[in-house]
């Protein structure tokens, strides 16, 4: 059987005039900045007319993620058409895809099969220029502190504390580590820099954490880029820096209105990853989806320990959201792959390997419906190859835990193959008790609110702290910074901080090897393994089969 690709079924789909889709959220042409016809922007000044009426928030989340692939998007922009289809009112609230992974080795992150939101090819390449003007301030900032420096250095930055890095929304490992400012006096003062991928940029969570332009303006200014020779920090707004960023971002802020292949309204807005940043998408743009609809279906980037996470604990906290039900989802072959069994025989029917890998699924259940007291449901993605057995294998499992399954089919069917998800979401709502509460409290130290984590949502025994680490959180702690919340940069291919580590390890324990403040994003991050701000591009990049022909039509995107 021959399926037809993603961008294939989107070049496909019959597109409706991005108007009409504003028009389902009582919203007139006064109301957007058309970008084309199918993309447009939203003025958020519109959160401040009160509707009265309070959505209900569904957070999608899943497993660690693995080659066999779980389709978190996918299953998001599935059970949202399928809850239009049963004539609820909803929007999806997503962030907006990397470029690096586009060209790297995840591909787009606009959906899948039946279940994308579209135009795809605009959505996983520029789109509005979203990213780029992130960038773009970040870059300012950066050589405006150069600038400083160059000019006399009036702040007495020293040269070797400065800690802003420039951005570019690409994996190139090349940029990780630099010296510039070569080539005699003219060309500036000779210093190590490097740089990030711009959805690392502290701009970025900024960003995606701001209520209003004068809230951003406010949060970019609070951003450090270094210390004086008696380390005294240096802000943005020291540097009167963080007005000419905002502008930078003015249009930027708006969030951008696409369409479902199916039509549900969807905002795509603001992308942070989530293995080195808090992975959700703005909170404008989650505050305006449920300000126009009755529901909202959202995700978090990779796993329940990673994006599920920092959405509860960072996201919820900061902007006083408050999810009603929670999807995780998993596949049959990515809990046999999490089982120990090879990617090439993840097609065979292996109940040891699946009953090895489900405590992977396990785990995250709990951290949702134990630590954050949740209602959940997990959604298996179903493929071809899944036999009955292998199915109430993980069904059986599940009730264990008191938490219903829900096979989804979106990929194929759309909104129709993920009806019975959707009505288990509704009776979650309806029925099941929502005792949201954090997996720490914000008064907690710094160490305290690591451990918390480390324990509670990895399972591990505890932390180990470096040296460099221990005096970090003891300079942070001392400079005012240890109550607020913590953003934990960790690999998410595993419930550890060695991606090699699958299923649900036991008896480990999780090495911090960094703490910085994201002052502006209002965070602290903790870094462990081997996390890097700045991906590289694998052996074989998508990038080498993307293309695009004489009349502009855009292939291999996926």
């Amino acid at each position: 059987m021959n399926f037809k690709s993603d961008i294939e079924i989107a070049q496909e789909t019959n597109l409706k005039d991005i108007r009409e889709i504003a028009k389902k959220l009582g919203l007139t042409e006064d109301d957007i900045d058309l970008y084309g016809k199918h993309k447009a922007k939203v003025d958020y000044n519109l959160l401040r007319k009160g509707t009265g009426k309070k959505a209900k928030l569904v957070l999608t989340t899943a497993i660690n993620p693995t080659p066999a692939g779980e389709g978190k998007t996918t299953t998001t922009i599935g059970v949202a058409d399928a809850l239009s289809r049963l004539n609820k009112k909803t929007v999806v609230a997503l962030r907006e895809p990397s470029l690096g992974p586009v060209f790297g080795v995840k591909g787009g992150a606009a959906g899948g099969g039946y279940a994308q939101v579209v135009p795809m090819e605009d959505i996983n390449l520029h789109f509005t220029g979203d990213l780029h003007a992130i960038g773009a301030a970040n870059n300012l900032l950066a050589a405006m502190v150069d600038n400083h420096i160059y000019q006399g250095n009036e702040l007495n930055i020293d040269t070797r504390k400065i800690t802003w890095r420039r951005a570019v929304d690409m994996n190139d490992r090349q940029l990780r580590f630099l010296t510039n400012g070569l080539g005699g006096r003219t060309n500036g003062v000779p210093r190590e820099d490097g740089f990030d991928i711009t959805v690392a940029s502290e701009v970025m969570a900024a960003f995606c954490l701001a209520n209003d332009i004068l809230d951003l303006k406010e949060r970019l200014g609070r951003i450090i880029v270094g210390y004086t020779r008696d380390d005294k920090p240096i802000t943005a707004k020291e540097l009167n820096a963080n007005g000419a960023m905002a502008a930078l971002l003015k249009d930027a802020l708006k969030p951008n209105l696409v369409q479902t292949l199916e039509g549900t309204p969807t905002l795509v807005h603001g992308g942070p990853f989530a293995n080195i940043a808090h992975g959700c998408n703005s909170v404008i743009a989650t505050k305006m989806a449920m300000h126009f609809a009755d529901y909202v279906v959202t995700e978090a980037g990779f796993g329940a320990d990673l994006g599920a996470e920092k959405f509860l604990d960072i996201k919820c906290r900061i902007a006083k959201l408050r999810p009603d039900a929670v999807i995780i989802v998993a596949t049959i072959r990515a809990l046999k792959y999490n089982g120990g069994l090879p990617k090439g025989e993840l097609n065979n029917e292996d109940l040891g390997a699946l009953e090895r890998g489900i405590p992977n699924l396990l785990k995250h259940v709990e951290n949702i419906t134990k630590v954050f007291k949740l209602p959940a449901v997990v959604a298996l993605n179903r493929f071809p190859t899944d036999r009955e057995s292998e199915l109430k294998l993980v069904q059986d499992r599940c009730e264990e835990l008191g938490v219903n399954v829900a096979l989804s089919e979106v990929w194929a069917k759309g909104g129709e193959g993920g009806e019975e998800l959707a009505k288990e979401v509704l009776r979650l709502i309806e029925e099941e008790d929502n005792n949201f509460t954090y997996s720490y409290e914000i008064d907690m130290t710094i160490k305290e609110k690591i451990r918390n984590i480390v324990q509670k949502i990895y399972g591990a025994d505890d932390v180990e702290f470096t040296v460099t680490a221990s005096k970090q959180i003891a300079k942070l702690e001392e400079l005012g910074f240890g109550n607020v919340p913590v953003c934990m940069a960790k690999t998410q291919y595993s419930l550890t901080d060695d991606p090699k580590k699958l299923g649900r390890p036991k008896g480990f324990n999780v090495a911090v090897r960094d703490v910085n403040i994201s002052s502006g994003a209002g965070f602290i991050v903790a870094l462990t393994g081997d996390i890097m701000k700045m991906p590289g591009l694998p052996r074989v990049p998508a990038a080498e089969k993307i293309d695009v022909d004489e009349k502009g039509v855009i292939s291999g995107l996926f």
